[in-house]
């Protein structure tokens, strides 16, 4: 686990390991949501790079004999 420090301008650097993990670059913008006591930064990217992102996920899936038409 990565340990990170609130400067006095209340910011944080990304450990490089986890930069290199999730391929950031400088510049990305994230979406910040916070839980109870805990922060979350999600990254923002375009759909053009979320082609394919659920590759080898299983699509099917057995429905209820009342939702069929």
């Amino acid at each position: 686990m990565d340990t990170v420090t609130l400067s006095p301008k209340f910011q944080i650097v990304i450990p490089r390991r986890v930069r290199e993990r999730m391929k950031l670059r400088a510049g990305e913008k994230f979406e910040v949501i916070s839980f109870d006591d805990r922060i979350e930064l999600i990254p923002i990217r375009p759909m053009s790079q979320m082609r394919g992102f659920l590759e080898g996920l299983d699509p099917t899936f057995e429905r209820e004999n009342e939702d069929r038409i």
